[in-house]
């Protein structure tokens, strides 16, 4: 086994870290929610109650499925599946029934966790799914899962071991259907660790605020298990509003914010945002999609918070890079791998032939953190894990210093005339532009020279930017055949649930040739 004397404490389970929270800090706020409170000792008692529920209803060695929103009784469920012995399924509680029933049918779970705005969706799931246990947490199912407050309950025994499966996280299905990652209770233990390293937080300092969604791996990985790992308090939003938001950055005074480029966009927008207190943050962190330039340095300016930048994906544990705390911060870079990992630039073609610095290719990774593979996808485990490499699907490239920097993902590389062009380098530039708010470019078909780029523009407040201007602008700062045929000005970008640019939706557009954008010959 390997020697990790250099990382952070590692923990056995995500389950021995909230236990051990509770004996450091019995009385220190856990989490927050509007007026409600609960310590690290009710915390505890709360996931011990629910995890001997599962129990009872024989969850061991099953999956527990969860369809709830940002809350309390969400960051309850989540380590009380885990402490049933449980493999935690965290789902998108926006989701659809078709898109529900699908993953449902898949996971296979025993029992499935909802709230009440999932409801609807849920009921009528559970016998066509035929799952055999439906627990329906709020006010119109009459339950919370902070009915063990106060009661002193026990973990119920034995805990789960490290290589046990803790939580299967379904990916984005940016085609066909969701994959079913498995991941290890160790797997996600060391991660944690290896994030500290690079991030290392305050004991008992910390006060964060969740307002990405819960059952989305970025919110679990550096707000949830992030919190409970430094005994700090955990600020819970039920979803993103500017005014919430800068009112809870201000008035809870938060230390550390996990935010998306979408959230500190919107942030600058907001009328509000010039008259914020940030005094008490000290850290940002920033995932899930690209981070502008601009928009990093804008941020930073605004609110004198250091911004980080960091990697990685549900098959990863889910980090595998950070810009670290302390040391060299580079703007446009996601970091330097986290410790005993390796990351390494490939060719396209094969993934076998390793490329020197600054040559893009597909990135791949190597760790202990690393997925068990994917569920009932024998074939594509086999493809994204070769000889212990994960082929993580992005393009990139490395610097000389090892810092990674993301040019794209392999499946959005578009071939204009015989040239690899990656959408991202055109979208960073649009971007760069002082009166475009946000811009995604994708590839489209194209009858004479294979693909064409057509470009989608979000302008700020106020500007007259015109088709013809941004074409000027881009052939200005572009080689020919990366200057888009198609632009088009959209009053605002179509979005995924978790606040992603939705290049799904945008690709879909582009292939029917639906928009108003100015078609020209490159």
């Amino acid at each position: 086994m390997n020697d990790y004397a250099d990382l952070p404490h590692i923990f056995p389970t995500v389950v021995d870290l909230l236990a051990d929270a509770a004996h450091r800090a019995p009385h220190h706020p856990a989490l927050e929610m509007g007026e409600e409170t609960l310590t690290y000792s009710d915390y505890l008692s709360c996931v011990a109650g629910f995890a001997q529920e599962l129990r009872d209803l024989g969850t061991v060695g099953e999956r527990v499925a969860l369809v709830m929103g940002n809350s309390i009784d969400i960051a309850i469920a989540m380590f009380g599946a885990h402490a049933a012995g449980a493999q935690v399924v965290p789902l998108n509680p926006m989701y659809t029934a078709r898109e529900l029933g699908e993953i449902l049918v898949d996971a296979e779970p025993h029992v499935v966790v909802y709230d009440d705005a999932a409801a609807p969706h849920v009921k009528p799931l559970l016998a066509e799914c035929r799952i055999a246990v439906g627990l329906h947490i709020g006010q119109e199912g009459g339950r919370r899962l902070t009915a063990w407050a106060g009661q002193q309950m026990a973990l119920p025994q034995p805990l789960p071991q490290p290589d046990q499966l803790a939580t299967l996280q379904y990916t984005g299905g940016t085609t066909g259907l969701p994959k079913g990652v498995n991941i290890t209770h160790g797997q996600i233990a060391l991660n944690i660790a290896q994030r500290e390293a690079l991030l290392p937080t305050r004991p008992e300092q910390e006060r964060l605020l969740c307002v990405m969604p819960m059952f989305h791996v970025y919110a679990v990985a550096m707000a949830l298990h992030l919190t409970a790992y430094c005994r700090g308090t955990l600020v819970i939003l039920p979803r993103y509003r500017p005014d919430w938001v800068l009112e809870a950055l201000e008035q809870r005074r938060i230390t550390l914010f996990p935010g998306s480029p979408t959230i500190y966009t919107g942030l600058m927008q907001y009328e509000g945002f010039a008259e914020t207190d940030f005094s008490a943050l000290r850290l940002c962190y920033s995932g899930a999609e690209r981070l502008p330039e601009d928009t990093l340095k804008a941020w930073e300016q605004a609110t004198g918070c250091t911004t980080l930048e960091g990697f990685g994906q549900s098959e990863a544990g889910p980090v595998l890079s950070f810009n670290p705390e302390h040391g060299a911060h580079k703007a446009l870079s996601v970091g330097h791998a986290v410790p005993h990992t390796e990351i390494e630039i490939v060719d396209i073609e094969t993934g076998a032939k390793t490329l020197p610095a600054r040559e893009p290719g597909e990135i791949r990774a190597r760790g202990p953190q690393l997925m068990s593979g994917y569920r009932n996808r024998s074939e594509e485990t086999a493809e994204t894990l070769r000889d212990g490499w994960l082929y993580t699907g992005d393009l990139g490239y490395l610097d000389e210093e090892g810092y990674l920097f993301i040019v794209g993902r392999k499946k959005e590389m578009v071939i204009v005339g015989g040239f690899n062009v990656y959408p991202r380098e055109i979208e960073e530039l649009l971007c760069a532009h002082e009166e475009i708010l946000e811009a995604a470019v994708v590839g489209a078909p194209d009858d004479y020279r294979g693909e064409q780029l057509r470009a989608y523009v979000g302008l700020r407040p106020a500007s007259q930017l015109d088709e013809e201007q941004l074409r000027a602008y881009c052939t200005q700062n572009l080689v020919k055949y990366k200057v888009p045929a198609v632009f088009e000005i959209m009053t605002a970008l179509p979005r995924t649930t978790v606040g992603k640019i939705d290049k799904k939706a945008l690709v879909a557009q582009a292939s029917t040739g639906a928009g108003k954008g100015q078609e020209v010959s490159a």
